[in-house]
């Protein structure tokens, strides 16, 4: 790593800039599930399928761009593109909070994504750079706890800010939280990137990976409406695969690939990101299917849902940085395989616990705190995991790359949720949300036997040259 200054810098002030710009991502991810039904009160005239835009733009944008910026983090600099992705994302959630047409609305969602998409690698790879070995198990799990607790506090901020002030209050609260990251980001981040500069990578490549990853990820999030059987969806999803193939073909074949595909032959980099994909699949079906179990099932409003899933999100906040140590001590495998089975033990709670008679402590409750608790031992430590084996060089690709595939995984949890609750009916609604509980539980566990393939006895990512001259935590 060169690092382009040589100021003193403080790695903890380096951790809550960085945590701070996860947890608005992830916050504005979160909420816009509850601003929607308001959204589209705005246009009456626009149809329910053109307006699910404003949600499935993001998503794929997101999706398609991820591993690109990874790869570009690490060639122009982490704090360069940490700075232009704040930038972007601000400037894109300002003109959707004023948006006057849907269209706009879209076409500025797809921006917000892409500035999501520079933040998100950027920022884990400038934590990465500050910490040393030791510590970075601690600095991940921070980090990942950041938008942990974002996606748990988003229902009931996002029905909070869209009760009181409307929708477009959601995207315009994003504006000065980002005015003052970039305001610290240009004067307490160090720069960074990779220490030796190959020539540009692949730009074939590149736009293959885009394409795939937009293709497949279009093919998941239109399956609700097409049906996932359909052929338009089959279309969509095989011509995904065909360009993806293409796209592992030529990074096989050419000299500087857009990503290399050799990351994959480390064990923990492939075992940390198979258990990332399966309990991302779980996790995310867990909150899609509870706030749709309360809202509809128990009749709580938005903000009821979401305060009762605070317990949850409240227990991974308070416990990761604490599991980050244990697994600096011991391993993140040594976490990750009980993690997997508490989870599963949440879905089994679920399962054995809840129906039509509303009863939050003593049904909800204790699943509630099961899941933080396995969450708190499995989210923040499969990135750690997953760099573990990467040189410091590396950094912003395999975040990318762990990053996409939790989106992929998210993407996927909530296209098979709502599969499993189609046709649900007040009478049999019980039935259908108890197939989301098998698949949480199966998740669960699943995600347990994964994390067992991981190498046995490393405790810390990879040897990182810390781009400051001090400030190092002990």
């Amino acid at each position: 790593m060169t690092p382009s200054t040589t100021r003193e810098v403080n790695p903890w002030t380096v951790l809550a800039i960085a945590s701070a710009a996860g947890f608005m991502v992830m916050l504005d991810t979160q909420v816009l599930f509850v601003a929607f039904d308001d959204i589209r009160a705005s246009f009456p005239a626009v149809s329910i399928a053109t307006m699910s835009w404003t949600l499935s733009a993001y998503t794929i944008a997101l999706a398609a761009t991820l591993v690109a910026a990874g790869r570009m983090t690490d060639r122009f600099g982490r704090r360069r593109t940490f700075v232009t992705g704040l930038v972007v994302f601000t400037v894109a959630s300002l003109v959707c909070g004023l948006a006057p047409a849907p269209g706009l609305l879209v076409a500025f969602r797809v921006v917000q994504a892409f500035g999501a998409a520079a933040l998100m690698p950027s920022s884990l790879a400038l934590v990465l750079s500050v910490f040393p070995p030791a510590r970075v198990p601690v600095a991940v799990a921070t980090w990942g706890a950041a938008g942990a607790f974002a996606a748990g506090v988003g229902p009931t901020a996002g029905a909070l800010l869209v009760e009181a002030f409307g929708w477009r209050s959601v995207f315009l609260a994003n504006v000065p939280v980002g005015i003052v990251a970039l305001a610290l980001s240009t004067s307490l981040l160090p720069e960074s990137r990779e220490a030796v500069r190959e020539r540009f990578p692949d730009v074939l490549g590149i736009l293959l990976l885009a394409g795939s990853l937009t293709l497949l990820s279009l093919g998941i999030v239109q399956s609700e409406h097409w049906g996932a059987l359909s052929l338009p969806t089959a279309a969509v999803v095989a011509c995904g695969l065909v360009v993806l193939l293409w796209f592992v073909r030529r990074s096989l074949s050419v000299p500087h690939p857009a990503l290399d595909l050799s990351l994959f032959t480390r064990p923990s980099f492939r075992w940390a990101n198979i258990t990332t994909a399966v309990f991302t699949i779980g996790f995310t079906a867990m909150f899609f299917a509870l706030i749709q179990f309360m809202t509809h099932v128990w009749q709580y409003s938005v903000v009821e849902a979401g305060l009762a899933m605070m317990p949850a999100a409240f227990t991974v906040m308070v416990l990761a940085p604490l599991t980050g140590r244990v697994a600096a001590r011991y391993g993140q495998r040594r976490l990750l395989i009980p993690g997997g089975l508490v989870y599963a033990a949440s879905g089994v709670l679920l399962l054995l616990s809840l129906d039509t008679d509303p009863s939050w402590f003593t049904d909800l409750l204790p699943s509630s705190l099961l899941t933080g608790l396995g969450a708190s031992l499995v989210l923040p430590q499969l990135t750690s995991a997953a760099v573990r084996e990467l040189s410091s060089d590396e950094f912003g690709a395999g975040a990318a790359v762990n990053q996409a595939i939790r989106q992929f995984g998210a993407t996927f949890g909530i296209a098979l949720t709502v599969a499993l609750l189609a046709g649900a009916t007040p009478s049999d609604a019980v039935a259908h949300f108890q197939r989301v509980w098998i698949l949480i539980l199966t998740c669960g566990v699943l995600a347990s036997i994964a994390a067992h393939a991981l190498p046995r006895g490393s405790r810390s990512a990879a040897p990182v040259a810390a781009p400051v001259t001090a400030g190092t935590p002990s």
